[in-house]
């Protein structure tokens, strides 16, 4: 993990309220931790209950400022109501992080049901669509703000990821660049994350050691990336530091993607 010393801080973050979607676990959790230790009141959002607690838990202990809340992100009324909630609590958000997405394994298009096509991109694609529709108008009254999505680098590149994920995850850069369009009158400002190999929990538990040194070789940086390589790059579109960024998908991956 990063030395505690390395993470970065922006002071204009200070008082700031952000929402991470898909923050139960991996690159939202961290990354909503990084945004607590920049000292803005973090609102984490997933499925699961009992990771989103104990993702909170760690934040408090840390001094953060968080609130945990459950929402389903491809449901356009449960994202309402976590909206409402957040509205009611905090007045609003400045910093939108909408990572909640899903994978799959690797299926032929001749066996690729339609329900799981529609699923992927529901998943990745519209649960995006859905959350910055429900936040923005409030973002709109503030009259500024970052958002960041999240993309991949599978849908940068063509790769051994299944087809619909593909597709989802390079919609998603057109949808930056629109809204990115749309939004630059009102302060706001639209950018994406295209991880590329990210350690988690299922890298550890079923890729052996030697296979992950060999994937790492794949990389010019020759290592498999880590969450809070994602986090930090996050942090900085955030941050005022990138204040005459938008409309940028960003690869973060080890120079595999040059774009």
């Amino acid at each position: 993990m990063l030395a505690p010393k390395a993470m970065p801080i922006y002071p204009g973050l200070i008082g700031k309220v952000a929402l991470v979607t898909g923050g139960s676990s991996g690159i939202g959790a961290e990354t909503a931790r990084y945004l607590a230790a920049n000292l803005v009141t973090v609102i984490v959002n997933g499925r699961n209950r009992e990771k989103l607690d104990k993702v909170a838990a760690e934040i408090e202990s840390s001094g953060g400022n968080v609130l945990s809340i459950t929402a389903d992100c491809t449901k356009s009324d449960e994202l309402e109501a976590l909206r409402q909630t957040v509205d009611e609590r905090f007045g609003g958000v400045d910093l939108l992080i909408a990572f909640a997405g899903q994978g799959t394994r690797f299926e032929p298009i001749e066996e690729l049901a339609e329900e799981k096509w529609n699923a992927m991109l529901d998943a990745n694609l519209t649960a995006k669509f859905l959350t910055v529709k429900s936040f923005l108008p409030g973002m709109k009254k503030r009259r500024g703000g970052a958002i960041v999505l999240m993309s991949s680098s599978s849908g940068r590149a063509v790769s051994e990821a299944t087809l619909p994920y593909s597709c989802a995850q390079a919609g998603v850069t057109m949808l930056t660049r629109n809204l990115a369009q749309q939004l630059g009158k009102d302060g706001i400002r639209v950018n994406a994350i295209a991880p590329s190999a990210i350690r988690n929990e299922r890298i550890d538990k079923y890729m052996p050691r030697e296979e992950q040194h060999t994937l790492a070789a794949t990389f010019p940086i020759a290592r498999i990336g880590e969450p809070y390589d994602v986090a930090a790059a996050t942090l900085f579109l955030c941050s005022e530091a990138a204040s005459w960024i938008t409309g940028v998908t960003l690869d973060v991956a080890g120079g595999k993607i040059m774009v």
